[in-house]
């Protein structure tokens, strides 16, 4: 007995999965709000530029900021909640895999092995200090790692791809990214001023800016105005800080991955070993594997600011997402205490990492 053809057999097109369909009706609606919000805060960017010659807000704090003003004054319903909840997550996610492929191995050679354990040591001593100043100043658990992570590494950037792991909410992300981002501008118009007050030379200086700012395009505005020595050194050291990302991710995934599973195990035996696709999100094995794609020269140069760009533009879509999400009123609630606790780690990061210079003699 023949079966009947359908309409599709005529034209050789199969049908739209009904599954999909829904998908798209149901996300589309929140991931194009936060399209619109991403695409105002890089209009606004841009006449920042226009105006003052230089972006002082990124189009990533814009987009949290423009975000959390919508939310403020109009609350989404659950018909845009998906798409803002995909766009903040996923998204987010497919960027932190994206962010590998700027990064390589050989970066690591060319730091120098002194140089290099020096950065280590300086984001993980920073992060421990950073997380106890937080406590003793009464932020809980996750804002304290938020903050300390924030300020150790790559501020705006390490706090969003910290998030997701640790399972912060969107109120402590967006206090986190507010606060250090003006922090983070008061730094690169403060730090050159240490120069003659610490007798600092271009490369100490260097060194210097790429320990403590936050972001690749803020130490370039923190040294290239001193010397194209400070610069290209910042820079260097600035990548090497931002490859900690990945390893600190998986240290705080592995341990609240287990602290999560002895919570909802009473009953489980201590050292019980965890399946590692359980303990590590795959975003962060997609990490790993960029990285190492990028160090075998298996991702073409010509695609790197594709790659780059594309991270980018996901990063502020997540982080517009996140401002949707984000109740102002614990925002300002939690102000002082995050304030004075990114002030404090601040000064605290930039005291070991002259430290750091100072015994590794850097001249």
């Amino acid at each position: 007995m023949s079966t009947p053809l359908g309409p599709h057999a005529l034209t050789g097109r199969r049908p739209i999965d009904s599954s999909t369909l829904a998908w798209v009706r149901t996300h589309a609606p929140g991931v194009a709000l936060c399209i619109a919000v991403t695409l105002v805060a890089f209009a606004l960017q841009l006449a920042e530029e226009w105006l003052f010659g230089r972006a002082w807000l990124e189009a990533l704090v814009l987009a949290i900021l423009i975000g959390t003003a919508v939310r403020s004054l109009w609350k989404p319903s659950a018909y845009w909640q998906a798409g803002i909840s995909f766009s903040s997550k996923t998204l987010l996610e497919i960027a932190v895999v994206l962010l590998g492929a700027s990064l390589s191995t050989q970066t690591l050679n060319a730091a120098g092995l002194g140089l290099l354990a020096g950065i280590v040591a300086v984001v993980g001593v920073t992060i421990v200090v950073s997380y106890g100043i937080g406590r003793l100043l009464g932020l809980h658990h996750r804002m304290a790692l938020l903050v300390a992570c924030g300020n150790s590494i790559c501020g705006n950037s390490a706090i969003a791809a910290v998030a997701p792991v640790i399972r912060a909410d969107s109120d402590d992300v967006a206090a986190s990214i507010a606060f250090t981002a003006v922090l983070g501008v008061i730094v690169v118009l403060g730090l050159p001023l240490l120069i003659p007050v610490l007798h600092l030379s271009n490369l100490q200086y260097g060194v210097l800016a790429g320990l403590t700012v936050y972001a690749v395009p803020q130490v370039l505005a923190a040294t290239v105005p001193v010397s194209l020595v400070s610069a290209n050194l910042g820079t260097l050291v600035k990548l090497v800080r931002v490859l900690m990302l990945g390893p600190v991710i998986l240290v705080l995934s592995i341990g609240s991955r287990r602290g999560a599973g002895a919570a909802a195990l009473p009953g489980a035996k201590k050292g019980a070993r965890l399946a590692w696709h359980k303990v590590v999100p795959w975003f962060i094995i997609g990490f790993l594997v960029m990285v190492a794609l990028r160090s075998a020269n298996l991702v073409p140069t010509e695609a790197l600011p594709s790659i780059s760009g594309t991270a980018n533009v996901l990063t502020i879509l997540s982080m517009a997402a996140l401002g949707l999400g984000v109740d102002v009123r614990m925002v300002a609630k939690a102000g002082p205490r995050v304030t004075l606790a990114v002030v404090l780690s601040i000064v605290a990061l930039a005291v070991i990492s002259l430290v750091v210079i100072r015994v590794l003699g850097i001249a």
